[in-house]
């Protein structure tokens, strides 16, 4: 089990950008793949961005060319930077690690889960 604290939320301009940063504990970090769930009021939570243990990475299609997930094996971090921010963006952003060395893109996939962090991008 890892326990995860994401930082790095904040409010933008449309365009601007962010980055966020999940850090994790926990001996077996590697073998977990790390994904960025978000959920805006009124919808269902879905995948941003995952990025397995070797690197292989998944964005959605809504943020596919904005975003870029990286991980650090050795310090226990994943960080996301959000470049060109929209307002459709605006979400409470939440990291999350499940067993695996593959992609997984399910949310009931992921076993443990960071408290999130909001990201308000206004027009």
């Amino acid at each position: 089990q890892l326990r995860l604290d994401e930082s790095g939320g904040g409010s933008v301009q449309a365009g601007e950008s962010l980055r966020l940063s999940c850090a994790a504990s926990g001996s077996t970090f590697p073998n977990y793949v790390v994904a960025w769930f978000r959920q805006a009021p009124g919808k269902e939570r879905e995948i941003v961005a995952a990025i397995t243990a070797s690197a292989t990475t998944y964005y959605s299609d809504s943020v596919k060319d904005r975003f870029t997930i990286a991980r650090d094996n050795v310090q226990k971090k994943v960080t996301m930077h959000m470049n060109n921010l929209k307002p459709e963006d605006t979400a409470i952003y939440t990291c999350a690690a499940g067993w695996s060395w593959n992609i997984l893109t399910a949310a009931s996939q992921y076993d443990d889960w960071g408290q999130g962090t909001q990201v308000t991008v206004s027009s």
